[in-house]
């Protein structure tokens, strides 16, 4: 092959190879894909705001539903923990305004008590989607106790600038908290949406106090 044969070869290969270069890849349209469609089946019964929802779970890496479902409630359960630690960063800071230390305190407790619920909800949400539409009624009424929870914190919170700061630290927190109560509220929807076929019950399981009798001979 003689010389000029091989500079035109050579100057096709440049040209080609810079033109790729210079075409951008094409983006999917992250809306369109199936991870998005089975957020938005979830995230379409909050009552509210939905963009927090989505974006908590625009990351989670399934399209499994009842996956996506636990997520959020993971992620809101994450928050209160971050919540925790946030109020007692802020506690000293307080220490000599007893109205607002006593805030701080108080919505440290209640935000434990959350806690402790969130692993009363796990144990009533099991590992299997049979288990959690047993326990949907419990499930849900745990969810709206550690809802509850988060926002007694803002109630007795005269101080303005105090009530920013604390709704700053914790209000992702008490937003997820709400967000998977209304998910929760709203399963018979989601699972229409999804076409999963399970009855969910409407009747609540949770533990029980033994009747007075039973503590009596």
């Amino acid at each position: 092959m003689n010389t000029p044969v091989i500079h035109i070869l050579l100057f096709l290969f440049v040209a080609a190879t810079a033109t790729a270069a210079a075409t951008p890849t094409k983006r999917a349209n992250y809306l369109f894909t199936r991870h998005a469609k089975a957020v938005a089946g979830i995230c379409t019964v909050i009552q509210t705001n939905t963009s927090l929802c989505c974006k908590t779970l625009k990351h989670v890496p399934t399209n499994d539903p009842i996956e996506l479902i636990r997520a959020l409630a993971v992620a809101a359960e994450s928050s209160v923990k971050n919540s925790v630690a946030f109020l007692s960063e802020i506690k000293p800071k307080h220490t000599s305004n007893a109205t607002a230390a006593a805030a701080i305190i108080s919505c440290g407790k209640n935000l434990k008590y959350a806690l402790e619920d969130f692993t009363e909800f796990w144990k009533a949400t099991g590992k299997d989607v049979k288990t959690l539409a047993h326990n949907y009624f419990t499930c849900k009424k745990t969810l709206m106790s550690i809802m509850g929870y988060h926002w007694t914190c803002f109630d007795d919170i005269e101080d303005k600038s105090l009530l920013k700061e604390m709704e700053i630290g914790i209000g992702v927190g008490k937003n997820l908290s709400s967000d998977s109560y209304d998910v929760f509220n709203g399963l018979n929807t989601i699972f229409k949406t999804f076409g999963i076929k399970v009855k969910l019950n409407e009747e609540d399981t949770s533990p029980r106090p033994p009747p007075l009798s039973a503590y009596y001979y």
